[in-house]
């Protein structure tokens, strides 16, 4: 399934969730999802953006780490579900509005928890989420640079 698709399917679970186990579930899947993304972008992205997707993709990880696994059948692991990138613009913008959502939606289960070690989870994989998104923000700054050079190339050649 294409990234995009994933990413829309992965904003409307986490905001359909509701318990603490349904919004750490939710989380730990965009962070599998954008460890995923980055790992493909890495192999097959653009030159320009391997660096930082090879960074997202170890982020994402952590963030997976600190939320522990899920128990989901493989076909519920929507990370397992993709087959293309599409647009790498148009992925990596859905996917920093999913990271964003995912911070805030951990922010809601830290406040309203009374276990330490949830907390201390939660604060973690948020700490991965706004790191992760932060890659995501300079690989579309870096696709922006790159189609300016392009564009100024292409205008220069009139």
């Amino acid at each position: 399934m294409e990234a995009v698709r994933l990413i829309v399917a992965s904003r409307r679970a986490l905001a359909g969730a509701g318990e603490t186990p349904e919004v750490m579930t939710e989380a730990w899947q965009a962070h599998a999802l954008a460890q995923a993304i980055g790992s493909r972008l890495a192999v097959s992205g653009p030159p320009e953006l391997r660096g930082e997707a090879l960074g997202l993709t170890e982020l994402a990880g952590r963030g997976c780490g600190v939320l522990g696994a899920p128990v989901l059948d493989l076909g519920a692991l929507r990370a397992a579900q993709l087959t293309e990138l599409g647009d790498a613009r148009e992925a990596l913008l859905c996917l920093g509005c999913l990271l964003a959502e995912v911070g805030i939606a951990l922010v809601g289960v830290a406040c309203a928890v009374d276990e330490q070690g949830t907390y201390w989870q939660c604060m973690e994989a948020i700490d991965a989420a706004d790191e992760s998104r932060d890659r995501v923000l300079e690989m579309l700054r870096r696709l922006t640079v790159r189609d300016q050079r392009v564009v100024e190339r292409d205008a220069a050649a009139w």
